[in-house]
């Protein structure tokens, strides 16, 4: 698991988490209940640099119902992580 920062400072996300098998998830966190695009820009940005090898793709928030996104950005209130 680590962050990833490209060269530039253009794009970050927050947890990149990559399996044995090189597939990898990437994961946002944002303050706030309903993340817009420009929230996730940066997800949305690494799903189209790796393609098939990014299984799956969710951002953290602080809103109260988990959903999935039309663009497959799974949306994970913090609340339902743990007590």
């Amino acid at each position: 698991m680590f962050h990833l920062r490209d060269r530039d400072g253009r794009h970050e996300v927050d947890l990149i988490v990559e399996g044995l098998g090189g597939a990898v998830v990437a994961i946002e966190v944002k303050l706030t209940a309903t993340p817009d695009d420009n929230d996730l820009r940066h997800l949305l940005w690494l799903k189209r640099q790796l393609g098939d090898k990014l299984v799956d793709v969710a951002v953290v928030t602080t809103g109260r119902h988990a959903y999935r996104r039309a663009d497959g950005v799974a949306v994970i209130p913090a609340a339902l992580l743990g007590p």
